[in-house]
């Protein structure tokens, strides 16, 4: 088996985990008709077909894919878990931020980013001229790992496919890689932060530029500088 064909083999194996992820069976030979899209409204479990002029917006695929996860029993971290954590900003940014799992506080809201290194990624955001809301912001589990530790690489195996349904969703300009657990989820097990930060890398055809994660530059305010400089290459990317 060549390169190519062992490339291909493996993107389609994900593409299958993905669909298995959101609850696909089976997929039909013929043209499908128009199901009905489940989706969360004010906490209530509601059903809505789309209409026959198009598919299903980026809004409704990640509603179901944000049920996919509530369900999902592919690892133990849902035994412990307040909230499963999806995604905070917009499913049509241009830009998506990825970092490594929640921790307390996104565990007790249900939303990324949002203790102190949250606040400083909002800080980093807004520093590029954008807005939180403008951007779309995620991480590779779903799920706090307890105590905050790393998570396992069969934590992240099991919610990589969700992962990587989110962002053929979005599927935006460009993907900010927050940290080593982000980085090697996207790239390769093997692929150092230390090594590859700062560099224009890509995923799926994305351009796709690793840098610190917040919580490492609470921790190591002098790595600040080199994150900027790491953002200013986001920036000129999305301008591009």
């Amino acid at each position: 088996m060549n390169g190519e064909t062992r490339r291909l083999s493996r993107a389609l194996r994900q593409h299958v985990e993905s669909l298995r992820a959101l609850g696909v069976a089976a997929v039909p030979a013929t043209e499908p008709g128009h199901p009905a899209t489940v989706r969360w409204r004010g906490g209530r479990r509601e059903c809505r077909t789309p209409q026959a002029n198009g598919p299903p917006s980026k809004e409704e695929q990640l509603a179901s894919l944000a049920e996919a996860v509530a369900a999902c029993r592919r690892c133990p971290l849902y035994q412990t878990r307040t909230h499963a954590v999806i995604s905070d900003g917009s499913p049509r940014a241009e830009l998506v931020f990825v970092g490594e799992a929640p921790g307390r506080d996104e565990d007790l809201q249900g939303v990324p980013f949002v203790g102190r290194a949250g606040q400083l990624l909002t800080k980093m955001i807004e520093a590029m001229g954008l807005k939180r809301e403008q951007v779309y912001i995620c991480n590779v589990l779903k799920d706090r790992p307890p105590g905050n530790r790393t998570p396992l690489p069969e934590e992240m195996e099991a919610c990589l496919p969700f992962l990587e349904e989110q962002l053929r969703i979005v599927r935006p300009k460009v993907i900010c890689a927050l940290g080593s657990v982000a980085v090697k989820a996207l790239l390769g097990p093997y692929v150092a932060i230390t090594r590859v930060r700062g560099e224009v890398r890509e995923y799926q055809g994305i351009p796709l530029v690793p840098t610190f994660h917040p919580a490492y530059l609470l921790r190591n305010p002098a790595a600040k500088k080199l994150a900027w400089e790491d953002l200013k290459k986001v920036k000129s990317l999305l301008q591009q």
